[in-house]
């Protein structure tokens, strides 16, 4: 049995560029950018926690980070508030029943 996955949106204000560029290339890693620093990822609990962990290391007292778990209605009704494209979910191309 896999792990329950959520949306995450995750963003970050770090003051250093070459900690911005490692937390950008981390982050890369796990989801996909939707703005300069704000990034939207599909995790698992264990997953996020790994992610924050590798980010403690990179970052400083003096940066931010914000981990958002969204509820499925918050991303169902993402697009209704947006441009329809702007946070589009690709289907899955096969069905288990």
């Amino acid at each position: 049995m896999s792990e329950a996955k959520n949306w995450y949106l995750i963003t970050y204000d770090i003051r250093c560029p070459k900690r911005w560029r490692k937390a950008y290339n981390l982050i890369q890693g796990y989801g996909k950018r939707i703005q300069y620093s704000i990034f939207r990822c599909w995790l698992s609990q264990r997953e996020r926690e790994k992610l924050r962990w590798q980010l403690e290391k990179i970052l400083e007292a003096e940066d931010s980070l914000l981990l958002i778990r969204l509820s499925q209605d918050c991303v169902s009704s993402i697009s209704s508030y947006n441009r329809p494209d702007a946070w589009h979910i690709e289907e899955a191309r096969y069905r288990i029943v």
